[in-house]
């Protein structure tokens, strides 16, 4: 199979719908409001519509802070819709069934499968040397050894080491247009598998107008030690029509990948006229599969610009990289599926192989002391007014 966690996830997500919520008073139902994933409840904002109706707002975010604080699921009111669920994810008693620990789920890769889950100390494959009992993958930074566990395809290591870590020290504050929460990841040293030792402040802020994320990174040990941060969000297209919902993404190139496994060569590629090209302002439609990381990004006033919109549902999200550290866009969404996932980043794919000969990868070297910051801000929009 050449992107088998392509056919993982669309198996995940097979039968399922976008669901419109359901609630007393427009407010969604999580189950009891008590259901544990991952040992520890899930945590959901929520604020009431105050707009007329007449264009898109924010109601509500539910996190998991048991499980490295994936963005479970985010709704909003829409115009002549009601109150519509955002990302692609199962209820809230079916994931705490899968996000179990065993079997798919044994290093937590069930966490990025659905949702929005952050992808830290590195996105996205690690490749290097296995060992002869094939638990771990080696690789090296600046001459120290990194040995991660070899959790994809039997040679890699993916999307990072917090899907099972727990958010503690959780604040929720009510602000004057929604509520915002605050968490602390004591990652150490990532369970033995990096460098130094890091802490993780998270902040979730909901109003009606945005949803805004922030997660800083701080080099709280001794020695020095690569950074990077990403999320996975699953983008729901709520009307499930792929082939009408269309994406945008201003990036000058993409990596070139081996046909056997997706894994990158270390070349770029340029994008303009091809079937990879989606800086056209109207977007382009999604096609074939989408599996491809994007790079040398185009920033509007400083940000990232990247959305997705499904007009036969009237409904526009945009993705805005707000951090300059953010280098790549990684865009995944299978033909079959009923969902884009536009992954802003700081890292290409594979940081530490010997295919980029060198170059700069986007892995932020971090002295003892200091922090790293990735921010990502959520808008939404109607089709065919205007986006900015």
């Amino acid at each position: 199979m050449r992107w088998a966690w392509m056919i993982a996830a669309a198996m995940i997500f097979s039968g399922g719908g976008v669901a419109v919520a359901q609630g007393v008073g427009g407010a969604v139902q999580a189950g009891s409001g008590k259901v544990q994933v991952g040992g520890v409840d899930a945590l959901r904002l929520s604020r009431e519509a105050t707009g007329s109706g007449g264009k898109p707002e924010f109601v509500s975010v539910t996190t998991l802070p048991g499980r490295g604080m994936n963005v479970f699921q985010m709704t909003a009111m829409l115009p002549g819709r009601g109150e519509v669920e955002l990302l692609r994810s199962p209820s809230l008693e079916e994931a705490a069934a899968k996000l179990n620990g065993e079997g798919e789920d044994a290093y937590g890769n069930l966490n990025h499968s659905f949702g929005a889950a952050f992808l830290i100390p590195f996105s996205s494959r690690m490749g290097g040397v296995v060992s002869a009992d094939g638990k771990t993958v080696s690789t090296s930074w600046r001459g120290h050894e990194i040995h991660l566990p070899d959790d994809f395809m039997g040679k890699y290591a993916v999307h990072g080491l917090i899907n099972q870590m727990k958010v503690e020290e959780l604040h929720t504050t009510t602000t004057a247009d929604g509520q915002t929460v605050t968490g602390v990841i004591h990652a150490g040293d990532f369970g033995g598998h990096w460098l130094s030792r890091t802490d993780l402040h998270f902040t979730i802020a909901l109003t009606g107008a945005a949803v805004e994320v922030t997660v800083t990174a701080k080099n709280v040990g001794s020695v020095e030690e690569p950074m990077a941060i990403g999320w996975h969000p699953y983008l729901a297209i709520p009307s499930r029509d792929r082939s009408q919902a269309r994406v945008h993404l201003a990036a000058a190139t993409v990596a070139r990948l081996d046909d056997k496994d997706g894994r990158t060569t270390g070349q770029l590629d340029p994008v303009a006229g091809t079937a990879l090209d989606f800086n056209a302002t109207a977007g382009r439609v999604l096609e074939g599969s989408m599996n491809n990381n994007f790079s040398h990004l185009t920033r509007t006033h400083g940000v990232v610009d990247a959305w997705l919109e499904d007009p036969k549902w009237g409904y526009g999200i945009r993705v805005e990289g707000m951090s300059p550290e953010i280098r790549t866009v990684h865009l995944y969404s299978p033909k079959n599926g009923t969902f884009a996932a536009i992954e802003e980043q700081f890292n290409f794919q594979d940081p530490l192989g010997a295919e980029w000969k060198g170059m700069d990868t986007g892995m932020v070297a971090l002295r003892p002391g200091e922090s790293t910051t990735w921010r990502v801000r959520l808008v939404l929009f109607t089709p065919g007014t205007e986006k900015k």
